[in-house]
């Protein structure tokens, strides 16, 4: 479980990278190759920087679907933990006529 959750972390840092190195790299590009020309823009070249950008972002988009799913699962399997780990709390105060008092809790999904 615990290996899961680093890679989670792993793909949280990495997404939250990733659109600033987008952002980033065409600013860069405009600067290093086209300073001479910075007032007068190349459509072409506009074009092409678009149409890069717009496959970053798909490449992005398509990382961040693993990221949710994982997401989901992560928080099913610590939900299963903690109505299971209830339960058997409730069973033991029964068999030993101990009452303790247990937050709500709630597993429920938020939009």
């Amino acid at each position: 479980m615990e290996a899961e959750v680093n890679k989670m972390k792993l793909m949280f840092q990495k997404a939250n990278s990733d659109p600033d190195y987008i952002q980033y790299r065409p600013e860069y590009e405009i600067k290093t190759n086209h300073s001479e020309s910075a007032s007068k823009k190349n459509p072409v070249t506009l074009l092409m920087e678009s149409l890069a950008i717009k496959s970053q972002y798909q490449t992005l988009h398509a990382c961040f679907k693993p990221l949710a799913v994982g997401q989901k699962e992560t928080k099913s399997c610590v939900c299963a933990t903690v109505l299971k780990t209830t339960t058997i709390i409730q069973e033991l105060q029964k068999q030993t006529d101990l009452e303790l008092s247990l937050p709500a809790l709630s597993c429920q999904h938020r939009a």
